[in-house]
């Protein structure tokens, strides 16, 4: 049986999310740890949004005992982590897991990174030999299933962070951004974010200036870029085609004096610039110089929740087609019950078979007519074959096992016996 257990930013603050991360350097220790458990297949995904683990053990089982690994592992008392988790078991595990790789569960609603995330999750348990067939099978279908809601929703097409929604209007203004040159303004968590959007875009170049030379070079570095200090930006701005800003500075940076000088150094190219910054980076005068192209944290937030809209009815039809993949998924999990006893059934007769056959050689290799040897083997080979079938109907019949007789009908694809049509009838 499958389960999943976990937190997420849902139920629980980052206080408890962040003592419950599991590093991936750590990742391959806790795998096998958790199998120790006694569970027969395991994944963990951490985040630092969530943190879950996925495991497959024996339907008579509870998920207690993972929980109380989960809480020893990273130094909680299960009771004082129990609040924060969620258990899911089966379908609604399985349900549950899709809906994850699809950014249906995520803080923002659509995201893609989680499905990275996911694959990394499912190496880790595949280097550490924890998945097996049914967990394997499971994370494989839910990849598939998350580039099937991409590609036939508008699940990502609309940009719902300031970054990505920044990078987003570049492109709708300058369309390839290949020639261009982007001037980032600060080197914080938006700034690397919109770096990073701008670099997978294939910017021409990038500039990051900074209060500080270190701090800048190392973010220029991550994308080829070049690192300057704010007192050199004025000197750098002609070269700019995309200005993004944001720093903690209590006031403007960059004033309409210097960008209007600049807008002449450049022969007034257009310059399409984004202040995430507050208070402001750009003094809002710079926004009525022509050819300038000035958004500010507002702007990109009415962009944002049009976008958010458009998320939301695209996520109405990702949740049909991850209900449709669910009843999928479970069928074929219901089918591998079956698995276990088809082998057994097949290597049974396999081993009847070779008997028959070895018998009906020997009678060839001592002389006998080979019409006699393959009378031989067919008649043995059909009795034993036979034989189990026969004895489990006839106790089925003198036990009052009817239930046990259709079933054969069925199984073994026979015409309705006089039996079956008298009862059809008197329904």
């Amino acid at each position: 049986m499958l389960f999943t257990i976990g937190i997420n930013h849902k139920t629980a603050p980052v206080g408890i999310r962040e003592r419950v991360v599991i590093p991936p350097e750590n990742m391959g220790e806790a795998l096998r740890r958790l199998r120790q458990t006694g569970v027969e297949e395991a994944a963990i995904l951490s985040t630092c949004n969530r943190t879950e683990i996925y495991f497959r053990q024996n339907p008579s089982s509870d998920d207690e005992r993972v929980v109380h690994w989960l809480g020893e592992y990273r130094q909680f008392k299960p009771t004082d982590l129990a609040p924060y988790l969620y258990h899911h078991r089966e379908e609604e595990a399985v349900r549950h897991t899709l809906r994850v790789a699809c950014g249906l569960d995520s803080l923002v609603l659509g995201e893609p990174q989680i499905l990275g995330q996911m694959k990394l999750a499912y190496q880790s348990a595949s280097e550490a030999g924890t998945l097996g067939r049914e967990l394997g099978r499971l994370f494989q279908h839910a990849f598939s299933v998350a580039k099937n809601v991409r590609t036939s929703t508008a699940i990502g097409a609309s940009a719902v962070s300031v970054a990505f929604a920044a990078v987003s209007l570049a492109k709708q203004i300058f369309g390839d951004l290949k020639p261009l040159t982007a001037l980032m303004i600060g080197a914080g968590e938006t700034i690397e974010l919109a770096a990073r959007h701008l670099h997978s875009n294939h910017i021409g170049h990038i500039l990051v200036a900074n209060r500080t030379l270190d701090r800048a070079r190392s973010l220029a570095d991550q994308f080829q870029g070049e690192a300057i200090t704010l007192t050199e930006i004025a000197s750098r701005l002609p070269d700019a085609d995309i200005v993004i800003s944001s720093t903690a500075s209590p006031v403007p940076v960059l004033g309409k004096g210097t960008v209007e000088r600049a807008l002449k150094a450049r022969k007034h190219k257009p310059v399409f610039m984004v202040d995430i910054a507050v208070p402001r980076d750009i003094e809002p005068e710079a926004g009525e110089l022509d050819d300038v192209y000035l958004y500010t944290v507002d702007d990109l937030e009415e962009v944002i929740q049009e976008n958010l809209q458009s998320r939301r009815e695209a996520a109405h039809q990702a949740e049909e087609i991850i209900e449709a993949q669910v009843l999928d998924f479970m069928g074929w999990l219901r089918a591998q019950d079956a698995v276990d006893t088809i082998c057994a059934f097949r290597d049974k007769a396999s081993r009847i078979q070779q008997d028959v056959l070895d018998r009906a050689l020997q009678m060839a290799a001592q002389g006998k007519d080979p019409q006699e040897a393959l009378r031989y083997l067919a008649h043995t080979l059909t009795n034993k074959l036979l034989h189990d079938p026969c004895s489990g109907m006839n106790r089925a019949a003198r036990d009052g096992r009817l239930d046990l007789l259709d079933a054969a009908h069925t199984l073994f694809n026979l015409p309705q016996t006089r039996r079956l049509q008298n009862t059809d009838d008197d329904a």
